[in-house]
């Protein structure tokens, strides 16, 4: 079946179906009775998709079958327009797969003058891309341009509308497959095997963002070529069938794809309307951006929508997508008038190719994918503009940075505004301003001041992780912020994380502040012999750290310097290590529970340029692999995502908007007991090394405060609540006793306010406390003050009667320490 391309019928045109038995003239010897079955069985019944277009036109069926063919020097067959076979062919039961033949797609015989081609299994239901190889589901068409090894196993990959993406998995050149068809582990990958947990996805699940990664990293030529956009395998540049707007290309493309396919149509139009130079185009989690250098020049708030109304005419235009793969010297004189693609070329293009895309007058660097055209960015708007530094570096070429996001649709871009709408209301650093949670001041950029109600928050989520510390068996420690670089360099952090590092210089000395814990900790378990009666153990820490991060990238309290971490390392046998990643799974879902989120869970995997054995990498990604299976919750594959010194099973919890968020980790690490010589004594006296966890569960404290805020809105569970409990007297006249009210329950450990404004009516105050998201509203008058009680109401205007004030108070406290979600239901 041809899609288009080249001679033969395009999309949607049929192909008449052969008659069945042998064709006349032939010598088979068993004639229409043929045991191997009919030569050429009509087509089958099953409509071909295309998109979202449907033809009668049959596809190839599932199988071979063997047939005879006619005797060397017998006239051409005319199945075969090549000329006369020789011996025995295994061919599709359905032979319009190929215009050559059905020995074009087939494992020809030693016997035969054909060269011998190697092509899987043929389903239908999905496109094929001629830019290349992909990874597809396992329902695709066969390419008229040659065979491509299009696996039969998986759905988890997208048929891609976008660039090569290599080989796949099993295939010549990719890595060999395990059982579980995972790279790196032997196995054959075959049809029969299953996929990495966690993904496949359900019955009309769109396709997950995250596969873009699994894609880019399973390419022929190994892990590290592909995270470096590189392709050593030479791919034909060919123009794509025609795609419809509406076709699965775009239903399945994932926003990283797709944003970065526009960040691309930015950068053209950018350099045509300001004439200026780009420096890059990249997409993030929440849209894309590129940065142009423009001299003196700036990108005004009233130019944007001139620039978004070009970005909209390009992309209507059409453009291709065009794939190339140059060397490091074409690439050189590609971008001789671009310093700064030079410099990208230089820092980040480790091997002789690299890939390149064109877009109309565009030429990037790019590893891909991207999609086929332009004309599939159906609605485009630009956000902002402001000003960044190359590298993020001050001391760097000051650039301008413009942020946009695109859609496939303009139903998406208003599905999109309106999430814009809801989150804006419960932006962390609105509801932080109006509820005196924190601020920040220009004078220590990067760095929260939290108030006393802020204050509160931190410190409860701080105590909630140290009750959970206590219950599981955790020491908590206190470690120095300053170190010498020399810590750093054993640890390997340095030549990895310098850049994200404070140092300073005091006297002769270089010193740095710490960005992460885990190296004090090994030189706390390495300060005296160790026993293997004391593992596990178990060091919490709580330590302030500081990390470097550029200054275009601080937002709120989702990105600091100054920062704390739950931080935890735990020190075990290779016995224990199992139970312990088992406990650590527990924890975190003890803890998302409390805290009202779901979560879901990737074992990402070496990165390039990771420390240590590949086959301690192996074991050790086995065995976060085993404690995933046992903890029984769904997880997915993040291939190359791993820390440069051991494999982790990253958390990403979904908050009330249905946003993720990377806050936990667990990580494993074979590397740091080596490079710190940690021993012990083991039970039969041998020296022994021990195992490094590192564990997260809040992550950033700053962080989760952030997303708690935003996920509930401002309206705080009571345990974790600032504004617990709000004390309004009716009158004047007993105000006094309201004041007594309020320091019997802040003795008690509540968070009590009073609402001592005497011009405002009973009514007001009341409608007030409850916009504030008070919890409880405790009304007090000369009937209450009489009889030692309250009035109790919730945020919700739930009124509660009066109740004694000491059994308020015990019932508040219950309820605290329970931390239940839904106290104002249960008082």
């Amino acid at each position: 079946m041809r899609l288009g391309l080249g001679p033969g019928p395009g999309p949607g045109q049929g192909v008449a179906a052969p008659p069945r038995g042998p064709p006349s003239g032939s010598s088979c010897p068993g004639g229409a009775a043929c045991p191997a079955g009919p030569c050429r069985p009509p087509p089958s019944r099953w409509p071909r998709i295309w998109g979202t277009h449907r033809s009668r036109t049959s596809p190839p069926q599932v199988g071979t079958a063997k047939v005879p063919i006619v005797s060397a020097g017998s006239p051409t067959s005319p199945q075969c327009s090549q000329g006369p076979l020789q011996g025995p062919h295994e061919v599709p039961r359905v032979s319009t797969v190929s215009p050559q033949g059905p020995h074009r797609a087939s494992v020809v015989s030693p016997g035969s003058p054909r060269h011998p081609l190697k092509v899987p299994r043929v389903h239908t239901g999905s496109l094929w891309c001629p830019q290349g190889s992909y990874r597809v589901p396992a329902a695709s068409l066969w390419s008229p341009q040659g065979p491509h090894n299009v696996p039969t196993r998986s759905t988890a990959f997208p048929q891609c509308p976008y660039g090569s993406h290599g080989a796949p998995m099993g295939s010549s050149g990719s890595p060999p497959m395990s059982p579980q068809g995972w790279p790196g582990r032997g196995g054959t990958g075959g049809p029969g095997e299953r996929d990495p947990p966690g993904s496949r996805p359900a019955p009309g699940e769109r396709h997950r963002p995250g596969a873009s990664r699994l894609l880019d990293a399973r390419g022929t030529g190994g892990e590290s070529h592909r995270r470096r956009g590189l392709d050593p395998r030479p791919t034909p540049l060919t123009a794509c069938p025609p795609c419809s707007p509406l076709c699965m290309c775009v239903i399945l493309a994932p926003p990283q794809a797709f944003w970065q396919s526009s960040a691309c149509v930015l950068g053209a139009v950018v350099e045509q309307f300001y004439g200026a130079t780009l420096c890059s185009a990249q997409a993030t989690e929440d849209g894309f951006f590129c940065d142009v250098h423009m001299g003196e020049r700036t990108v005004q708030r009233s130019e944007l929508p001139a620039l978004e109304d070009a970005c909209d005419a390009f992309a209507r235009t059409g453009h291709r997508f065009e794939r190339l793969e140059a060397t490091r010297q074409q690439l050189a004189k590609l971008f001789k008038h671009n310093s700064f693609q030079l410099q990208q070329i230089e820092e980040e293009v480790m091997s002789p190719t690299a890939t390149v895309y064109r877009c109309g007058p565009l030429l990037q660097l790019c590893r891909g994918p991207l999609l086929r055209h332009t004309g599939l960015i159906v609605a485009l708007r630009i956000l902002t503009s402001s000003a960044a530094f190359w590298r993020g570096a001050r001391s760097h070429q000051s650039l301008q940075r413009v942020t946009a996001v695109a859609f496939p649709s303009t139903q998406d871009l208003a599905a999109w505004q309106q999430a814009q709408d809801e989150a804006a209301l419960r932006d962390h650093r609105r509801i932080g301003r109006e509820q005196e949670l924190f601020f920040f001041h220009k004078l220590s950029p990067g760095s929260c001041f939290f108030l006393p109600r802020g204050a509160h928050i931190y410190n409860t989520l701080v105590d909630f992780i140290r009750s959970e510390y206590r219950a599981r068996g955790f020491c908590e420690v206190v470690t120095p912020n300053i170190f010498s670089p020399q810590l750093w360099e054993l640890s390997g952090h340095w030549q990895h994380y310098s850049t994200h590092m404070f140092s300073f210089t005091a006297g002769t000395e270089t010193l740095s502040l710490k960005p992460m814990n885990c190296p004090a900790h090994c030189l706390m378990f390495a300060h005296r012999p160790r026993s293997w009666r004391e593992l596990p153990l178990r060091l919490a820490d709580f330590g302030v750290l500081h990390r470097n991060e550029p200054p275009g990238t601080l937002t709120g309290l989702t990105r600091v310097r100054r920062f704390q971490q739950d931080d935890a390392h735990i020190f075990c046998t290779l016995e224990q290590l199992e139970g312990e990643i088992d406990a650590c799974l527990d924890f975190v879902q003890t803890v998302y529970a409390t805290l009202g989120f779901s979560f879901r869970l990737a074992l990402a995997t070496r990165p390039p340029g990771f420390l240590g054995d590949p086959k301690t990498w192996d074991h050790a990604e086995q065995q976060l692999e085993r404690s995933l299976r046992a903890f029984g919750q769904p997880w997915e594959l993040s291939l190359g995502d791993g820390a440069f010194y051991g494999p982790k099973i990253d958390i990403r919890i979904r908050d009330a908007l249905g946003r993720q968020h990377q806050c936990g980790t667990i990580q494993l690490d074979f590397q740091m007991p080596d490079r710190f010589l940690l021993e012990y004594a083991s039970a039969t006296g041998a020296v022994a090394r021990p195992v490094l966890i590192h564990r997260a569960v809040l992550g950033s404290v700053e962080r989760m405060v952030a997303v708690l805020a935003e996920s509930c809105g401002g309206r705080w569970p009571f345990w974790l609540s600032p504004l617990q409990v709000m004390v309004i007297p009716q009158a004047p006249e007993v105000e006094d006793y309201a004041r007594e009210v309020q320091a019997v329950l802040r003795g008690g450990g509540m968070m009590a306010d009073l609402d001592g404004d005497a011009g405002a009516t009973l009514a007001r105050k009341i409608r007030r406390a409850q916009l504030a998201h008070y919890n409880f509203q405790l009304v007090v008058g000369r009937r209450e003050r009489a009889h030692g009680t309250v009035s109790v109401r919730t945020r919700d205007n739930r009124q509660l009667g009066e109740r004694d004030l000491h059994w308020v108070l015990q019932r508040l406290r219950e309820l605290r320490d329970a931390r239940v979600p839904d106290a104002e239901e249960r008082f």
